[in-house]
């Protein structure tokens, strides 16, 4: 099992790599990621596509999301309901935005709560088997066990940098594997290349 230390190690160790890359180093990165993704993502038109707005140095998804909802998708955010609870809600342009938790925005209560066919899913850390450290509260992880739960298994695509990939994240028994790591470098199927 993963001490709770040892990770917020490595955590932090990434973290610090991609508050390094130069403001105009993240736009490129995020445009080349926007091209990887906007082509590689594989779904069906209609389709809810989760994103998220850029927190800190995160990679800015919009021109990706943008790319996505061209080709059909249908986006939503994630919207903090409480300490424990994260939802989904659909982004429709024009529509007003709120302040959602975790320093970010998104859609109101008005807007419809949707369940994910494909989630971007942000995070600190990635290795090579598709395991993740995400920010240390835990939301990605309950709201993916909760739609297993239910029956529902979106495709999870993790966006990051290249510098956040480390060799090894041992896994615990809750954590669920991506099904991709999306970066400057591509659009990474677990077992396969695309991109």
């Amino acid at each position: 099992m993963i001490s709770k230390a040892l990770k917020a190690q490595l955590r932090a160790e990434r973290l610090a790599a991609r508050d390094a890359i130069p403001t105009e180093n993240r736009i490129e990165k995020s445009m080349l990621i926007a091209d990887a993704g906007g082509e590689g993502i594989v779904f069906e038109p209609g389709q809810e596509i989760s994103g998220f707005f850029p927190i800190r140095s995160e990679v800015d998804v919009r021109p990706l999301m943008q790319r996505l909802k061209d080709r059909g998708g249908r986006l939503s955010m994630p919207v903090v309901v409480n300490r424990h609870t994260i939802i989904f809600r659909e982004l429709i342009a024009g529509a007003p935005l709120v302040k959602t938790g975790f320093g970010t925005s998104g859609p109101g209560p008005e807007a419809r709560v949707v369940d994910p066919d494909v989630m971007l899913v942000p995070l600190s850390a990635y290795d090579r088997l598709g395991h993740r450290i995400g920010y240390g509260a835990g939301f990605y992880d309950r709201v993916i066990s909760d739609l297993h739960a239910r029956g529902k298994r979106p495709q999870l695509i993790g966006v990051a940098f290249d510098c956040q990939e480390i060799e090894v994240i041992p896994a615990e028994d809750h954590d669920v594997a991506l099904d991709a790591i999306l970066t400057e470098s591509g659009l990474k199927v677990f077992g396969k290349e695309l991109a």
